[in-house]
């Protein structure tokens, strides 16, 4: 399987599908680059060049106590983009993701980078504050690092309802997909799947949306009960100099069902306009 290690000897996993303008994908947290693999292959079978790694402890990469963090997984992400030597990219993220590539971008990408997407993605910052009224209270972050902390295998089994919105009326999504999510997450090793909660929202990515020159498409669920768009794309949106925002009424956090099909339709389209 391929790997690059980074300057600490992290060992990070990624997949390399297809021929063209690299188009680097991104995920969200507790997942792996499993989650991506319908986009990989929409990209691939389009002329483009798919490729996705496994954030460091996570998935298939190395099981990391130490790096967990954001700065470093834009590092991280900037090594495989110079030992892949990618140029013209198109970066997607998703949640957790979409906070690495857009620091990625304002911090590793200037002249590599083409553009951006993001789908439910956490800038410009979750957490609840005085400047941020918007914000999820910390209190719910600390709730999820108790239930990790816990039992975190039920407590995946239950996020997975939230994050797909099977917990409203009407929902398609399979019972399949909610496992799906659970192996993914039961992968990732522990101190990642712990660390990363305060990663995910506590960093202020204010800065890095506004050093962002490229265009950049965010995609947000209208029902998504994980990322409130009030606090992350419809803030996000303010930030980006050529910024195009699309809400999908009545979608979830997760990317699956008819969700994923206008997305992947509307990111096809972004990444050939």
């Amino acid at each position: 399987m391929p790997y690059i290690t980074t300057d600490d000897g992290t060992e990070i996993f990624y997949k390399d599908w297809g021929s063209g303008q690299p188009v680097v994908f991104s995920h969200g947290w507790p997942l792996s680059s499993d989650a991506w693999d319908v986009e990989m292959k929409l990209a691939a079978d389009n002329g483009f060049r798919a490729i996705a790694h496994d954030r460091r402890g996570h998935g298939r990469s190395t099981p990391t106590w130490y790096g967990n963090d954001m700065d470093t997984y834009a590092a991280d992400l900037d090594a495989l983009v110079r030992a892949l030597d990618l140029r013209d990219i198109i970066l997607v993220g998703h949640s957790t993701g979409g906070g690495e590539v857009v620091r990625f971008a304002a911090r590793h990408g200037v002249g590599r980078v083409a553009k951006i997407a993001t789908a439910g993605a956490v800038p410009p910052i979750m957490v609840k504050s005085e400047t941020n009224p918007e914000g999820t209270p910390i209190e719910a972050f600390d709730a999820i690092r108790d239930a990790v902390l816990a039992d975190r295998s039920q407590f995946f089994q239950d996020l997975s309802a939230q994050f797909f919105g099977t917990n409203r009326p009407g929902s398609t999504i399979s019972q399949g997909q909610r496992d799906q999510f659970w192996r993914l997450g039961m992968q990732a090793g522990f101190a990642a799947v712990y660390d990363c909660v305060k990663q995910f929202s506590e960093t202020d990515f204010t800065e890095d949306l506004r050093k962002i020159d490229v265009p950049m498409f965010i995609a947000h669920g209208g029902d998504d009960q994980i990322v409130p768009i009030a606090a992350a794309a419809e803030k996000s949106i303010k930030l980006v100099k050529d910024g195009t925002l699309k809400v999908y009424e009545g979608a979830p956090h997760g990317i699956a069902g008819s969700y994923q099909q206008e997305l992947d339709k509307d990111l096809l389209e972004f990444w050939k306009s």
